[in-house]
């Protein structure tokens, strides 16, 4: 925090070159500049802890606070006092202190299960099995017959979560007095994905560059990584992924070990284990090798050594996460291997440290005519239960690529025997980069709670991924991060919102995307109900939205070459035909869509028999998957009576509409945020229409080349012609 002083020296030193004019002006500045200065807008994420009004505290004890039992005995424990204490004092700046021993004046016990004096370890033993490692306990109970406030856990860990719940309870306004809360993870493993290259630039990243200094590390620890482990233990992510899937083998040097290892020593006391992306050819690149086949005997020891290595410099070492025979990256294929050889081979390696393999499992080749869409089904499923138990496999949400919408991916309830771990991305990849307002809880939403019928009915791709349909070993759910360098961390204020909504879903897979948004909302803007309520509306339709301008009707992959930013469904001369548009839309004079049913690529039938059956007929297919599965002509009718060319074309203009209304929903929350804030969201809802139009219109006038029909009323006609939209490059897009 600095002064007014911090500021008014160096402009001393300058005065004398000053008009008297301009003298003006800088006594007028420094008179309005804040005593202390403020934390840049957007930099707190959902962190903030403004300060409330004593009368207004829900909660008799927080009024009557004198002191708080809170026995720190471990690096997380002390973490966890000092952020109840940032807290409190900030919102009520009532708190006396804190004590390592019970005390007749303490109103507040935040304490571990063993530090409970007998008679409550009795009282809360139900509670305490429901909870395991990682969960805690909120509620008011009696001690000596008084009343206290409890925040208690088996371990630490817990008491660290159950901390930072309570403090956003208190955000949140609610009544605190009769707490009951009793809560856990679902999931084991709760990561991010960082796609953060050793040069600091991030492949699909749009908030600039990335927070790892490698050059400056391991002696100079910047305070954002602090920051960055505080707003990630705040919402239960408990790992980390430092560098890109595409994977540089130096990393796994020493010299680069060294500066993991002091990154790990900044996360730890939050809760959070680092892992990084293992390059599958690192025994030649920097081992001296000949090469990496994963059954050869030196390859074996090379790596059980660098295992070594590592858990001697990072004891709590995740592990690896892999990328391999996919777009090009090393794997053990290229030695006539199979998936199996090469995550079993590293997974013995980790296991005598306790050390996990997270496999993924997006692959496709340019050598396989059949749908890619089928091929990760293809190339996995047959090796359902031979991984070995500290292998999970990763599979993205959809079987093509992180599109705006597609039907979850058919592995997910396929592989009973195997522990999958569910790959979202909250970076915007394909749907605006940063620019455009896209609440992406909703989309996970949406496949979490997708039917895979796999073991009857209620078998969803959440029971799938928490371990509870088939009784998982390990379970767990990774993010692909949307975190850079810029001062709000995420580029696009709302954005923050896919950050925290991802932790808390990887927390509990079965919340409701509206409740998200909700306390993201109170915990960030305000709780003043004439604000809420109207913007929630405006996240809660925002990806629907992008749907629409973008890829109505179950279309896909339409975006432009290599930086997937803005349309490009007319492209057709990339060098692997999967990378094209016209691969998967299919336009001709004929129709569009990609036929995925028996008559086609038979994608359908990866799925169970129930959703195949669905699927395969366009009547019963849900039409937001529509030409995902089917070819259809432009005069196909549709249930609300109109013809397919026309649906499609009204929906594009949908898309267009609801931005607009997004932008004036958010014009009327002016009054209730700064002007700083207000500002910021507008100028890139109005760059989200200006793109969404481009978008309908790319697209429109290109498949209007097929169906040869006029745009129906109510589509605004374009105000540029097809080949100017083709004659747009944009070089230089971020996260290329």
């Amino acid at each position: 925090m600095n002064s007014k002083l911090d500021y008014v020296f160096p402009c001393l030193k300058i005065i004398n070159c000053l008009s008297p004019l301009k003298l003006v002006y800088l006594i007028i500045f420094l008179a309005i500049l804040p005593t202390n200065a403020q934390t840049p807008v957007g930099y707190n994420l959902w962190l903030g802890y403004p300060q409330i009004k004593k009368q207004t505290v829900r909660s008799e004890y927080l009024r009557t606070t004198n002191s708080i039992f809170f026995r720190a005995k471990t690096p997380v424990l002390q973490t966890a006092r000092k952020e109840l204490l940032r807290g409190l004092e900030a919102m009520l700046d009532t708190v006396s202190g804190v004590l390592d021993s019970p005390n007749a004046m303490n109103t507040m016990w935040v304490v571990e299960k063993n530090d409970l004096n007998q008679e409550l370890r009795r009282k809360l033993i139900g509670d305490f099995e429901r909870i395991g490692k990682e969960g805690f306990i909120i509620k008011s109970v009696l001690v000596n017959g008084k009343g206290i406030l409890l925040i208690t856990a088996n371990e630490d860990l817990g008491i660290l979560y159950g901390v930072f719940k309570f403090l956003q309870l208190m955000k949140l306004q609610k009544k605190l007095d009769e707490l009951n809360i009793i809560e856990g993870p679902k999931l084991d493993l709760r990561m991010l994905n960082h796609w953060d290259n050793l040069d600091r630039t991030v492949e699909r990243g749009y908030a600039g560059f990335s927070l790892w200094n490698w050059q400056k590390l391991p002696e100079y620890i910047d305070p954002r990584y602090i920051d960055y482990a505080r707003a990630n233990a705040s919402i239960g992510i408990n790992a980390t992924v430092l560098t890109n899937v595409n994977a540089n083998a130096l990393v796994l040097t020493r010299a680069y070990l060294e500066k993991v290892a002091a990154l790990a020593d900044v996360f730890r006391p939050y809760g959070i284990k680092v892992y990084l992306t293992a390059r599958f050819s690192a025994p030649v690149e920097i081992g001296g090798l000949n090469t990496a086949d994963p059954l050869n005997e030196d390859v074996i020891e090379w790596w059980k050594d660098k295992a070594k290595v590592i858990y001697q410099m990072i004891p709590d070492f995740g592990g690896f996460l892999v990328k391999a025979n996919s777009e090009g990256q090393p794997g053990p294929q290229n030695y006539g291997r199979t998936h199996v050889d090469g995550a079993n081979m590293l997974g013995t390696a980790l296991q005598p440290f306790g050390g996990i393999v997270i496999w993924r499992a997006f692959v496709y080749s340019a050598t396989d005519a059949t749908d890619r869409a089928k091929q990760a089904f293809a190339e996995f499923v047959p090796y359902d239960g031979k991984f070995l138990d500290n292998v999970l496999v990763q599979v993205k949400n959809g079987p093509i690529d992180f599109q705006p919408r597609e039907p979850f991916h058919p592995m997910f309830g396929a592989m009973p025997n195997t522990s999958l771990v569910m790959e979202f991305q909250i970076t915007q990849e394909y749907l605006g980069f940063s620019s455009h307002l896209v609440f992406l809880p909703k989309l996970y939403e949406e496949v979490l709670d997708a039917e895979t019928y796999r073991k009857g009915n209620n078998s969803t791709v959440a029971k799938v991924i928490d371990g509870s349909l088939f009784n998982n070993k390990i379970t767990g759910m990774a993010g692909v991060a949307n975190i850079g360098t810029d001062i709000n961390w995420t580029g696009h204020p709302f954005a923050q919102a896919n950050w925290y909504g991802y932790g808390r879903l990887a927390w509990n897979p079965y919340l409701s995307s509206d409740m998200i948004a909700d306390e993201w909302l109170r915990l960030t803007y305000s709780n003043d109900s004439r604000f809420l309520d109207p913007v929630k509306e405006m996240m809660a339709s925002s990806r629907e939205a992008v749907v629409n301008y973008m890829t109505p009707l179950g279309l896909h992959h339409l975006m432009a070459t290599g930086h997937h930013y803005g349309p490009g469904p007319w492209v057709n001369d990339l060098s692997r035909p999967e990378w094209n548009p016209t691969y998967y839309h299919k336009a001709d004079k004929f129709g569009i869509g990609f036929d995925r049913t028996p008559s086609g690529s038979n994608a359908s039938s990866q799925y169970a028999p129930e959703l195949a059956k669905l699927f395969n007929n366009p009547d019963s297919t849900p039409e937001e998957y529509l030409l995902w599965f089917h070819h259809l002509p432009w005069d196909y009718r549709l249930k609300n009576g109109e013809i397919l060319w026309d649906t499609l074309a009204l929906n594009y203009q949908k898309g267009v509409d609801q931005v607009k209304e997004m932008l004036g929903i958010w014009k009327q929350a002016k009054m209730y945020i700064s002007e700083e804030q207000y500002n910021e969201v507008k100028m890139l809802l109005e760059i989200q229409l200006k793109e969404a139009k481009w978008w309908r219109n790319a697209c429109l006038l290109y498949f209007q080349t097929f169906s040869e029909r006029k745009l129906p009323t109510g589509v605004e006609l374009p105000g540029e012609n097809l080949e100017y939209y083709k004659s747009l490059k944009f070089p230089y897009a971020p996260g290329n």
